[in-house]
């Protein structure tokens, strides 16, 4: 085991162990009413992740806030009025709206919801190894962290990775990708430039087999399978639509299936179950059951943002992101390219159909 698999399996523990407890529907009822009045007390938005529990994702749309991917997260963040911005989701995505947003008060649920894809990756060993390809131009996911994303050329989304790395490879340049190798090799192989991969993976995504698959297609011949480039490339080569958690969501909308088969993070089942009340949605079977797998299609750190913690950091202000001036400065400058790059573009229904 590597020392980034030592370090994702003892965050992902102590993710486990700090979910929020389960709450009755008055207790609920009771945390929700307050959160309302201390974001309009605070001048505050909330801005929640497709993951994250069905109840973050209800208020932040209740309050005028957005639910969204990352990409949007951070648009959204960017545009919006509000001095604070809270952000539901995992670090990189409080730290993105930092970088984006420095003048603005940015606050996570908690800070130690973080994401394996960025605690496999430490900029130290990953600046090491740009350094030795300094020919290629250095592209990396947004679900790193602000230091990686210093040391990168472009900062890019599953929405819209496709298109600039395609653009890049137009130019003839070479890539350097990281951290998701899944991803990277889907990108690689669907745009045929010359990529070479970061080794690290989604513990969601890496979850979800073939086999199950197969078994379950079997059971519901006419269910789509619907799959987030992050996973494993036999799942994603029996994917009808392949692409970005928007993409996911606007393919149940725009399809003529009735049943579809969802090979992602199962938060995302709110937002598909609320624009298509009468489509069918079935969970993709990841490598064990209960006990004997590590994410069961939820990541262990996107749950660990619920109503009490949420309620907590608004009156507190103790989880506040900061991003270092000379690092936001040099992490800026990749995700204005890849904001700049995508303005415009229609990303929500650009996903890849087989």
């Amino acid at each position: 085991m590597t020392r980034a698999q030592d370090r994702i399996l003892v965050q992902e523990h102590l993710a486990h162990a700090a979910e929020p407890k389960p709450l009755s529907t008055s207790e609920k009822a009771e945390l929700e009413a307050r959160i309302k009045q201390v974001l309009l007390d605070k001048d505050a938005v909330l801005v929640a992740h497709y993951y994250t529990d069905p109840d973050i994702q209800r208020l932040a749309e209740e309050t005028g806030g957005c639910v969204a991917d990352s990409l949007e997260m951070a648009r959204f963040g960017n545009q919006h009025s509000a001095t604070t911005v809270v952000v539901a989701g995992v670090r990189f995505m409080g730290e993105t709206a930092k970088i984006l947003n420095p003048e603005k008060r940015v606050l996570m649920p908690t800070l130690e919801a973080t994401c394996s894809l960025d605690v496999g990756c430490p900029a130290d060993e990953f600046s090491e190894f740009c350094d030795q390809h300094p020919d290629r131009t250095v592209v990396v996911y947004a679900n790193t962290s602000a230091a990686v994303k210093a040391r990168a050329d472009w900062v890019v989304t599953s929405s819209c990775a496709q298109a600039i790395v395609e653009d890049l490879d137009a130019r003839g340049e070479k890539i350097l990708w990281a951290p998701d190798k899944h991803l990277g090799h889907y990108v690689q192989k669907t745009t045929g430039a010359d990529v070479l991969l970061w080794d690290g993976s989604c513990i969601v995504h890496e979850e979800f087999k073939s086999r199950g698959l197969e078994d379950l297609k079997a059971l519901y011949p006419n269910a789509a399978i619907l799959v987030h480039p992050e996973s494993p490339d036999a799942v994603v080569e029996m994917a009808d639509v392949v692409g970005s958690t928007s993409q996911l969501i606007h393919a149940v909308q725009s399809m003529p299936n009735e049943e579809f088969i969802v090979a992602t993070d199962n938060g995302i089942f709110y937002k598909m179950q609320q624009l298509a009340p009468n489509k069918t949605l079935i969970e993709a079977p990841t490598a064990g059951n209960g006990a004997t797998c590590r994410s069961c299609a939820q990541c262990p750190w996107m749950a660990m943002n619920g109503l009490e913690n949420l309620l907590h950091v608004l009156e507190t202000g103790d989880q506040e992101v900061h991003v270092d001036s000379a690092l936001r400065e040099d992490a800026l400058r990749p995700l204005k390219r890849m904001l700049d790059f995508t303005a415009g573009m229609n990303l929500k229904a650009a996903g890849n159909a087989s």
